[in-house]
């Protein structure tokens, strides 16, 4: 090789082209390897990881006491009782033992085994603290040991003093307090409902652990903070909202809090608290009057939402364990066959945790546990346990056998109801639905699929679209509440079928993303009760049976206009109230606008009229009820051209509070609805 062809373009391609991330600069460029996103889902994994921190004090049995509270612009603290991080020297870097844990990835009291500050954690690289002080444009750490009080500060990962020494003090515990950076973080704004539900989950998990949270944002501290105390704000007695927490009775509370608006279908809730080879199994359940199951996995305390070992041995004790009962007891025809893992789930409440030494998570945001151990652990202290508990109690044995096989006849109709529905063959094109207006693309990618309220609007719409990338499906009428509906009863639903069969993705245990025949399904409902509620049952459908496509980010809500406003030969649409005050004009006087027929109004009917004028400035303005109302090329402009349109994306932020939701709102039980409507009453907004 000639020496111009080595060069190429003639740049040197040698060490002094090898970059070195020193200290916490890793972080700061790639901060999605350590927090997962640097969205609202970032932001607060910062809140975690500093509260896991004492936490897992609590969890070593050194602290009983936590303190989290949101304060004026943007910061955050975190107090705890326990011992106080050390800040004597450390052997390795020279350093506090402090700074070393704030500011140096892979370093904390977590990764000794026996001789580690702690033989339990939910931390497992230690990056946790250093990671937030990473992200944060201003951090404090405040350790009360060994009779003082010791400060340093930090932005961006980087110390700005030395570890120092600022009052004597007979207390012990840690206080962080960071202020997340902007240069990372679009937007800084902590949730409040969030934070709670997150810490009340824990809350469950820690028996005996007293937790506040106080929201000190709206705070007028004048006089600056004087951290004079572990538990400041509790001290200083201020009227700020707050929130509180302390169960002893670990995850059964917990198992209670979920079913608060469920009908148990058991007396007694299961419960096993025991230690196997190195792993802790705590595991409560109860089966209730429902067809979906809730499962709620931690491993060392950490929400583990997408399951791992721990899960997959506790179906698998469960399902052994119901068919072994079931065929001791002769409680099942033997050509029924067993129960599969989906009959024993159906109804079934479950929270399980698992505690390890030494923890394998997948990811750094700990979403699934992958550590083998603690598989043939649950499966054996859950199995053991579980058996007895069935023996014990007969009528609730009774109870769940009977439940599980009127879900494995349930899966049995449905699935010959979805293979009638969903052949080999059926999604190819040929046997779509009827009134489906499909598009002409076969690219997923670009197709989207109108759901619209009635055949009026199901005109309008397959006139006004767009017919290489636009499907219309209208839907006659409310469609099932499929709450409580299984696969079989749902598709005897012609409008739910008609919406299956359209999607392609099949539904139950042959659903498949990867067959989804439109990128974008649009609900496209009317601005009114009817609508909202038929709107409702559709998210419904989609919560219940196609998460998978609400995670991939498939769902909108069409957002049309509320009024068509005509100024002369201008032609606008508002969206909202306050959108068609802009476009009228502040000058224009209510009282003025009259009806098209000249009948005199007050000015409050006025502003109800569906179609009005004004006479000094000819203002003409129709108020739209329905998608039925607008003709073609109107419900185009305003509702269907990409253009131009709004669409609201629909996500799950807190799959949690909206499992409880559709709960009160879809389910049977009268008393948790009446109650939710009583209490947002104040907030609807209502449409005479």
């Amino acid at each position: 090789m000639t020496k111009e062809k080595e060069q190429g373009n003639g740049h040197h391609y040698n060490a002094s082209d090898i970059s070195v991330l020193e200290g916490l600069e890793p972080v700061r460029r790639r901060p999605g390897m350590y927090i997962g996103t640097t969205g609202p889902e970032g932001l607060h994994h910062l809140v975690w990881e500093i509260f896991d921190n004492s936490r897992d004090e609590a969890m070593g049995g050194f602290c009983n006491d936590i303190e989290v509270v949101l304060l004026p612009d943007n910061r955050l603290r975190v107090a705890d009782n326990g011992r106080g991080i050390p800040i004597d020297m450390h052997k390795k870097t020279k350093v506090s033992a402090l700074e070393t844990v704030m500011t140096t990835l892979h370093a904390g009291g977590k990764f000794g085994g026996e001789n580690s500050g702690y033989k339990v954690s939910g931390g497992l690289h230690g990056v946790g603290a250093s990671v937030v002080n990473a992200l944060s444009i201003f951090c404090r750490a405040e350790v009360y040991r060994d009779g003082g009080k010791y400060v340093q500060e930090y932005s961006q990962g980087k110390k700005k003093s030395n570890v120092k020494k600022v009052d004597n003090s007979k207390l012990h515990g840690t206080v962080i307090t960071f202020e997340p950076d902007k240069e990372i973080f679009k937007d800084v704004v902590f949730d409040w409902n969030m934070i709670i539900n997150h810490i009340r989950q824990q809350a469950y998990l820690v028996r005996g652990l007293k937790i506040l949270i106080i929201d000190a944002r709206e705070w007028d501290n004048k006089k600056g903070l004087d951290d004079s105390d572990v538990f400041y704000f509790r001290n200083l007695e201020l009227e700020l909202p707050s929130v509180s927490f302390y169960f002893e009775g670990g995850l059964i509370s917990l198992i209670k809090y979920y079913n608060k608006f469920q009908k148990p279908i058991q007396d007694n809730i299961f419960y096993i608290e025991k230690e196997l080879d190195s792993v802790g199994v705590e595991i409560a359940l109860q089966y209730v009057d429902d067809i979906v199951d809730r499962i709620v996995p931690f491993a060392n305390n950490i929400n583990t939402p997408e399951g791992g070992t721990h899960v997959t041995g506790f179906k698998t004790a469960l399902t052994r364990t119901l068919n072994t009962y079931c065929k001791k007891n002769k409680m099942m025809k033997e050509s029924e066959g067993g129960f599969t893992g989906e009959d024993v789930l159906e109804g079934l409440t479950v929270a399980i945790s698992v505690k390890l030494r030494e923890i394998q998570f997948e990811g750094q945001t700990k979403s699934r546990l992958g550590s083998m151990e603690a598989q043939g652990a649950v499966a054996t202290v859950f199995g053991e346990a579980f058996a007895s508990f069935l023996e014990e109690n007969p009528n609730d044995a009774k109870a769940i056998i009977n439940k599980s096989i009127l879900a494995l006849k349930a899966r049995k109709a449905a699935k010959a109801a979805k293979d009638s529905v969903l052949r080999k063959g059926a999604l190819e094109g040929m046997t779509l639905p009827g009134k489906l207006a499909d598009c002409q693309s076969k690219d997923a990618s670009e197709s989207e699929l109108f759901l619209v309220e009635g055949d009026s609007a199901g005109g309008s719409a397959k006139q006004g679209r767009d017919r290489r990338t636009q499907a219309i499906l209208p839907l006659r009428g409310k469609i099932l509440n499929v709450e409580r509906a299984r696969i079989d009863k749902m598709l005897a639903s012609k409008e739910v079928k008609s919406l299956v069969i359209a999607m392609g993705t099949s539904i139950g245990d042959t659903f498949d993303l990867e067959k989804m025949r439109y990128h974008k399904i649009i609900i496209a409902t009317d601005a009114d009760v009817d609508g909202s509620h038929i709107r409702t049952l559709l998210l419904t459908l989609f919560y219940r049976y196609f998460r998978q496509i609400i995670d991939a980010g498939y769902i909108y809500i069409a957002q049309p206009p509320l009024y068509k406003i005509k100024k002369g030969k201008e032609i606008s649409y508002a969206y909202t109230d306050d959108e068609k005050l802009k476009i009228v004009g502040k000058g224009v006087n209510v009282s003025e606008i009259q009806p098209a027929d000249d009948e005199s109004l007050t000015g409050e009917e006025a502003e109800n009229e569906q179609e009005t004028k004004l006479k000094s400035n000819r203002i003409h303005i129709q108020r739209f009820k329905g998608l039925g109302e607008m003709n073609p090329e109107e419900l185009w402009e305003t509702t269907m051209d990409p253009a131009h349109r709004v669409l609201k994306k629909v996500n799950i932020d807190n799959a949690e509070e909206a499992n409880k939701i559709f709960d009160i709102l879809m389910g049977s039980e009268v008393p948790p609805r009446k109650s939710f409507i009583q209490s947002n009453a104040k907030l609807v907004e209502i449409d005479i």
